[in-house]
């Protein structure tokens, strides 16, 4: 697989996408995430965990501030963005990397961009509050588009979607033209399969056996697999293994950036399997 190389632009910066892979690093300011919940709630310690995953080698801090767990109950934006501004604020010039807001609606978004943010991770694609969209090119932030199928609170009552990969691709497809004609400049936006956004537990292995779908798009990917339930173990420890898998096979399926937790962990593992790529990118080296 060659991975096409992209400068993603962001409001203050861009982003060199393609000769290695981009780390991710995930906090969640929610008292009901599936993996970190109630944790970094307090402004002071989201601080120190985002300083801790710089250091581990994070080159986009993504936080979150409403949990997308199945089953998840929606919240107000106002209870939102009392969790996320907080930490904003003290995130503000502190950092050297970049700052994402995982979020599907237009208000938080809008006020997460005044307060320094530059990414917007919308989880739905468009899919909840279009006008999300508008407010993303009005401040020229990044806009990562997520594949997701019905809301947290229905995915356990949808069937299997035929052709998993392929629907996802043309679902991108069609969302990313939307952003473009929201205002956003296709070099401002990125495409995530959302692996456990509505998808069956084996459909997700399939996803990622099928990345190279998405290349056809012509947009930077993102992959979050980590602590997915579909990679769950019986220990902490084993599904840390089993997430680095998930990571390295979508290095090798062509993405771009990987979403984690474990940013030290899986920072080695994307360090591997950006040399393979870098071999298999090799002319010499390559066997067509």
């Amino acid at each position: 697989m060659i991975r096409k190389s992209y400068y993603w632009k962001l409001r203050d910066r861009e982003l060199h996408l393609g000769p290695r892979t981009l780390i991710m690093g995930v906090i969640n300011v929610t008292p009901d995430s599936f993996s970190d919940g109630g944790r970094y709630l307090d402004p002071d310690r989201a601080f120190a965990r985002a300083v801790e995953l710089e250091e581990a080698g994070a080159d986009i801090l993504d936080i979150g501030a409403e949990s997308t767990r199945p089953g998840a109950t929606p919240i107000q934006a106002a209870e939102e963005l009392r969790r996320l501004i907080p930490v904003l604020k003290r995130l503000r010039d502190k950092l050297r990397v970049p700052v994402s807001v995982d979020t599907y609606k237009a208000e938080v978004a809008e006020r997460a961009l005044r307060h320094g943010a530059e990414i917007i991770n919308d989880p739905s694609g468009l899919t909840i509050d279009p006008h999300l969209a508008k407010v993303a090119a009005q401040h020229d932030a990044g806009l990562i588009l997520n594949h997701m199928r019905g809301r947290p609170e229905t995915w356990a009552r949808l069937g299997p979607l035929q052709d998993v990969a392929g629907t996802v691709a043309r679902e991108l497809e069609a969302t990313a033209q939307r952003a473009r004609l929201a205002g956003n400049d296709r070099t401002r936006l990125m495409v995530d399969p959302g692996l456990g956004f509505g998808k069956r537990k084996e459909q997700n292995s399939e996803i990622l056996a099928r990345l190279r779908l998405l290349a056809r798009l012509d947009l930077p990917i993102l992959v979050g697999a980590s602590r997915k339930s579909f990679l769950a173990r019986e220990t902490e420890e084993l599904t840390r293994y089993a997430t680095a898998a998930a990571v390295t096979a979508a290095i090798l399926g062509g993405a771009h950036v990987v979403r984690v937790h474990d940013v030290a962990e899986m920072a080695a593992a994307a360090k591997v399997a950006d040399e393979i790529v870098t071999q298999s990118e090799d002319p010499i080296n390559r066997r067509d």
